[in-house]
């Protein structure tokens, strides 16, 4: 028999991250020879001696440093949990990280995150448009604890932010960039290595300024930012990594250095996901490939449907960039598929958008994405609904506007749906 080892080799050759989704991290010998990690539902774990307590204790409040190939010890499932740590393993993977965090959903992995590393006085660059409660974490949350926060429509070139920065006095304050690409709703780029390179420039000697990129739209199979030179990578793991629509979930990964700090203010928020979320996602990620493919090749022949459509005024999907749009250039560096998110605005408002989502039959007229089923909601009135209205109009979110969320139905019968819906408009 080939020797299976536990560091992701089969007799020298590395596996593919799809085929460690089954077996990486977990020991079935250590579970009564579970084939599936069982899910560890208990609060607490009993240490063996007073000295394994300490020691255990030490590390999860970072007193000392960990020692080399030294586990973290079991201590309570706010701190760690089987499930969680074989989860976290196997996140790695897809984006090549060195740690992982699991969190309660994703606006708990990006509040958790920012709070680890700003303080009083220092100040957020992020991008926009992003995600409805991100936007309002930045804008209103943020500012109460004394942090500068300031906003760059995706495309602005990283020297014309710089400049910006400058002109206010505050480039050396700068202590997190906060990127979403693509943007929600508009599918929008951010070039990522442009904006690790400005947090480089504008790093100090005693303090880096960190760059943190929320992928959750394309999700670890087409696009891997810490490739690209992001210290973060974020996820709402609600969406395709849990992929069922049965879950609330976020992660954060990158360095392992990075982690600790952000594991340590995990522990004391309370933020950390459950156990049996854990597990529900250890299930996801087995075919978290098949799905995503499917989803990405159905939303390439629904794009093509919309974009033909005579009541159809404009749609966003990365699969239909131009090659002489700016945006081009950066998914040709930074993707390596388009994704299953389709935006596309309606001749008219938001009376003909509202139209044609009461009239969907097969799609579910509801928010959140990445799931089995296919989604469809009115960014405007829903998931951006806190969004100053002027802010949305600027940023492209138009009352006009749609957004799909493509899942693995067959495409011809999601065609068909979009087809009858349209004709009501």
């Amino acid at each position: 028999m080939a020797e299976r080892k536990p560091d992701g080799y089969l007799e020298g050759r590395p596996l593919h991250p799809e085929s460690l989704m089954m077996s990486y991290g977990y020991k079935p010998e250590l579970s009564e020879g579970a084939i599936k990690c069982p899910i560890f539902q208990t609060s607490t774990f009993v240490f063996r001696t007073a000295e394994e307590g300490k020691a255990f204790f030490e590390l999860a409040y970072g007193l000392r440093r960990r020692g080399p190939n030294e586990p973290m010890g079991l201590i309570y499932s706010r701190l760690n949990n089987p499930d969680l740590e074989v989860l976290e393993d196997r996140l790695t993977l897809w984006d090549e990280a060195e740690a992982a965090a699991v969190f309660a959903s994703g606006m708990a992995a990006i509040s958790t995150t920012l709070l680890t590393f700003v303080r009083p006085g220092d100040v957020v660059l992020h991008s926009e448009p992003v995600y409805g409660g991100t936007d309002f974490f930045l804008k209103h949350i943020l500012p109460e604890f004394g942090v500068r926060v300031i906003g760059f429509r995706a495309g602005t070139p990283p020297t014309e932010v710089e400049t910006r920065l400058q002109q206010m006095g505050l480039a050396d304050k700068l202590a997190f960039i906060l990127i979403e690409t693509p943007a929600n709703p508009t599918n929008a780029l951010v070039d990522i290595a442009a904006y690790a390179a400005l947090a480089a420039r504008l790093s100090r000697e005693d303090r880096r300024v960190l760059t943190a990129v929320d992928n959750t739209f394309l999700g670890p199979l087409w696009q891997q930012p810490l490739r690209h030179g992001a210290d973060l990578v974020l996820y709402s793991a609600t969406k395709y990594i849990g992929g069922h629509s049965d879950l609330i979930a976020g992660v954060c990964l990158g360095r392992r250095e990075l982690l600790d700090h952000i594991k340590v203010f995990r522990t004391i928020l309370g933020t950390m996901a459950g156990p049996h979320t854990g597990w529900l996602l250890l299930r996801s990620l087995e075919t978290l490939k098949l799905r995503m493919t499917a989803q990405m090749k159905s939303a390439g022949h629904v794009a093509k449907f919309l974009a033909e459509h005579p009541k159809v005024a404009h749609v966003h999907y990365l699969g239909h960039l131009a090659t002489d749009d700016p945006e081009y250039a950066i998914y040709q560096r930074q993707c390596s598929a388009a994704g299953g998110m389709i935006s596309f605005e309606l001749h008219g408002g938001e009376a003909e958008a509202f139209r044609m989502l009461n009239a969907l039959r097969l799609f579910h007229l509801a928010v959140s994405l990445g799931g089995t089923e296919s989604l469809a909601e009115h960014p405007a009135s829903m998931t951006h609904a806190d969004v100053d209205p002027e802010e949305r109009i600027e940023l492209g979110i138009s009352p006009a506007m749609v957004r799909i969320s493509i899942g693995v139905e067959h495409p011809e019968d999601l065609i068909a749906d979009l087809a009858q819906a349209l004709e009501r408009v």
